[in-house]
């Protein structure tokens, strides 16, 4: 990755909250700032400080990037994407991260030649656990799928995709996954707060007890049903919990399988529409 684009360069369209994560990302891996140029109307402070480092914004762009990724909202895709068209053309790889937009609408947009990678990170990014979804058009190569790969891993893990079809259901776990797991945390402080705790204590409880437990699922050699056995005594505290949690009318997995359909449902609306 550093290779080509420390070369050719890369473009970055949109540095928002994602786009932000992924520039410290690749800074960090050793991409070099003269090396990426950002378009971003709104460019945050931390990007303006970059610019004394060699980055740079809001300038022309380089004649043919290794790379181009494209991370504004959906809602600028009109207005962002005849911008860099012309770059279909000289060996640009595309990567879109804006939800909802497909290869189709995308390819529509930058021409039938255009290599482009569909990607679906998530905010865990930010700290650099995120975990990115990618599929390409038919004429993005094996090259460009790794190079996109590369690029991704400096925010966190990649996966690849079988189809297109495939990235509303990943936009439904993982896509809006933390937010489920932000809201496990805040009803895990209530109901410990209802038990008897400080607020405080309890949000602190809560937000360890949820850290530790997610790096213990991802670390360790036994599944999270295996996990979970070795932390249940049977009649003890835990069982009691689990017997209701797992309850298969009103427990987490019928609550989970309605919010996650109904996230990916929504999803397809929006790629539909």
């Amino acid at each position: 990755m550093l290779d080509a684009i420390n070369t050719h360069g890369m473009l970055l369209l949109g540095c928002g909250k994602m786009g932000g994560a992924m520039l410290a990302g690749w800074l960090e891996r050793g991409v070099k700032p003269s090396a990426v140029w950002v378009n971003d109307p709104n460019p945050s402070d931390q990007v303006q400080g970059l610019v004394a480092k060699g980055l740079n914004l809001n300038a022309e762009f380089p004649k043919a990037p290794a790379i181009c990724v494209i991370a504004v909202k959906p809602q600028m895709m009109g207005d962002a994407l005849p911008a860099i068209a012309e770059l279909a053309n000289r060996n640009t790889v595309f990567v879109s991260i804006a939800a909802g937009t497909t290869l189709a609408a995308l390819g529509a947009a930058l021409g039938a030649q255009a290599r482009i990678i569909r990607a679906m990170p998530n905010t865990p990014a930010a700290v650099g656990r995120g975990i990115t979804a990618i599929i390409g058009n038919a004429n993005a190569t094996a090259a460009d799928l790794n190079l996109a790969d590369d690029v991704l891993k400096a925010v966190g893990q990649v996966v690849r995709l079988q189809t297109e079809a495939q990235i509303d259901a990943v936009t439904a776990l993982s896509g809006s996954g933390p937010a489920y797991v932000f809201h496990l945390i805040e009803a895990m402080a209530a109901a410990g707060q209802a038990q008897g705790l400080p607020a405080d204590m309890a949000l602190h409880l809560a937000r360890a007890t949820v850290a530790g437990a997610g790096a213990l699922a991802e670390d360790a050699p036994e599944d999270p049903g295996q996990l979970r056995v070795n932390v249940t005594s049977p009649n003890g505290t835990t069982a009691a919990a689990l017997a209701v949690l797992m309850d298969e009318q009103t427990g987490f997995p019928a609550l989970l399988h309605r919010a996650i359909a109904a996230a990916a449902n929504r999803a397809r609306e929006l790629g539909a529409g």
